[in-house]
């Protein structure tokens, strides 16, 4: 029976070649290629709502409708953009990562049984 400190050392070579691998890299470059652009959108329309309050109060203050201002508006679209980039991280995970992902997950399980023997 392996020590436990083999079966560590055998277990961090297991999720290193996982790491290193095609299947793994592909699910990182689909993560990253949806997260780095949205969060760089997304902190722009941030830092533009803020520095349009700091520096533009009149044009923040312009009236749309009635008592509803620019401001307002852009406040509130500050919560809808929240929600619709959220809606769309979690439909882009679940069509193009969450599929490869879990083979990922089973395929290291497997190895890493493989290990130390049945428990």
């Amino acid at each position: 029976m392996p020590s436990a400190r083999a079966e560590g050392r055998a277990a961090a070579d297991v999720y290193v070649e996982v790491q290193r691998s095609a299947a793994f890299q592909e699910v990182r470059r689909r993560y990253r290629r949806f997260v780095i652009p949205g969060a760089a959108v997304f902190f722009g329309w941030y830092v533009g709502y803020v520095v349009a309050a700091t520096t533009a109060p009149g044009l923040m203050a312009r009236p749309v409708a009635g008592a509803v201002n620019v401001a307002m508006l852009a406040g509130l679209g500050q919560f809808l953009t929240t929600f619709l980039f959220t809606w769309a991280y979690a439909r882009h995970a679940r069509l193009r990562r969450d599929r490869a992902a879990l083979d990922l997950r089973w395929d290291t399980q497997e190895l890493t049984r493989g290990i130390g023997g049945e428990r």
